[in-house]
């Protein structure tokens, strides 16, 4: 017998669904494991009604950890920046206080050895640094006074073989040359422009007289009181990670001091090499170009290159192609020889710093502080890198010798030690 009526088709029950005769029904009864996983696989989290389920995949979990704390880090990295930015005016003079402490510090030592107290100790070393650089800078003042007349004529003679040699070889005519020197003139003399960058060159020495005076400032009580100032930084940190503190800011203060000695060595060397090489091919201003070449060698790279340019165009302006050519030659040994053998040699394994490294942190600090956070980009970089390394355990050279941090000590016996 038929389950259907007698001349009529199958119909579905009320509130029923007609079966496709080419469809796999059996699939919809069913339940994917896929949908609902066993007990065993939930996430589940404790609360006050019980357990929950979180239902957040182990993968998700583990990439949620690590963005938040990612984040967090650049947020903190970000707040620092800027502090230091924004307080850049008394970071940089503490900074490079520091590095000349790292210079210094062996002045003050062997004058203490002497019995010398420290204090009077530290104040010989500032005042004798102050007087030696015032003794450079009125050496050079002298030379570029003697000189001027003899070297304005030079400058003249060689902006005019430049002209001479722009009009036959590029086709540029005197008068585009005089119309872009007229045009160069007005934008500098321009009211507005003239006033605004008068206000900033202002401003700007306020800043630096002040930074010097803060940096002198902090160097002499660095060189005084350094064991004290470093045991009271070292008090901020809990006590489980005194210890660790301690022995990181010494291997950095390790790292520094190679980086900034040999720096000064390298410097030196260079100054004497090209400026040796200035005054035996009979150039004008050899104190001048030794004095730059000494400064633009505390900036890696970038203040090789510049001292160099410097000493060849003066070559160039000077005694012609020929003896420019000669001096790129002297430039280009010298500074193969602190590259290959000075630097090696002086600073091994205490300085450890990518060449990336080195040119991202420059970049940085121009960023952030000009010239002179060029200066102090590279140390930087270099005691970060010993710390980081020496928290991760990956010390290279073995850690320096532990020294007990010094303690407070009534005011009476230090002044009777003073004494």
């Amino acid at each position: 017998m038929s389950d259907h009526p007698e001349g009529g088709d199958a119909k579905p029950a009320a509130g029923g669904e007609r079966e496709s005769p080419v469809a796999d029904n059996q699939v919809a009864e069913e339940t994917s494991s896929t949908v609902v996983p066993e007990p065993s696989e939930h996430l589940m989290a404790g609360s006050s009604r019980g357990p929950v389920d979180l239902g957040v995949t182990p993968a998700m979990q583990i990439a949620s950890a690590w963005a938040w704390r990612f984040l967090v880090i650049v947020a903190a990295v970000g707040v620092i920046g800027y502090g230091m930015r924004y307080l850049s005016e008394v970071v940089v003079p503490v900074t490079v206080g520091v590095l000349l402490c790292a210079l210094l510090v062996p002045v003050t030592n062997g004058l203490q050895k002497l019995k010398i107290a420290r204090g009077p100790a530290a104040g010989i070393t500032v005042l004798a640094t102050l007087v030696l650089v015032a003794g450079l800078l009125t050496l050079v003042g002298t030379q570029i006074a003697s000189g001027f007349s003899d070297l304005s004529d030079q400058v003249s003679a060689g902006i005019q073989e430049l002209r001479d040699l722009a009009r036959i070889n590029l086709n540029i005519t005197d008068q585009q040359i005089t119309d872009a020197f007229n045009s160069l003139r007005d934008t500098v003399m321009s009211g507005g422009a003239l006033g605004q960058r008068a206000a900033a060159v202002g401003t700007t020495a306020t800043h630096v007289i002040a930074g010097v005076f803060i940096a002198l400032f902090c160097l002499f009580f660095f060189l005084y009181q350094g064991d004290q100032i470093w045991a009271w930084v070292v008090r901020l940190f809990p006590r489980q990670a005194r210890a660790k503190a301690d022995s990181s800011g010494r291997k950095a203060w390790v790292s520094l001091t190679a980086f900034v000695r040999a720096t000064i060595i390298v410097a030196g060397v260079d100054a004497v090499g090209i400026a040796l090489g200035a005054a035996i091919l009979g150039l004008p201003l050899v104190s001048a170009i030794g004095i730059l070449v000494f400064v633009g060698a505390f900036i890696p790279v970038v203040g090789a290159l510049i001292s160099g340019i410097v000493a060849v165009l003066v070559a160039l302006v000077a005694k012609g192609p020929l003896v420019a050519v000669i001096m790129l030659a002297v430039v280009i040994a010298v500074q193969q020889l602190e590259a290959h053998v000075l630097q090696p040699f002086l600073l091994g394994r205490a300085v450890s710093v990518h060449p990336l490294a080195v040119i991202l942190a420059i970049a940085t600090g121009v960023v952030i502080a000009g010239i002179v956070g060029a200066l102090v980009a590279v140390p930087t970089a270099a005691v970060l890198n010993t710390i980081v390394n020496h928290l991760a355990g990956n010390d290279v050279d073995p850690e320096p010798p532990r020294r007990p941090l010094p303690r407070r000590r009534p005011p009476a016996a230090a002044s009777a030690e003073e004494t």
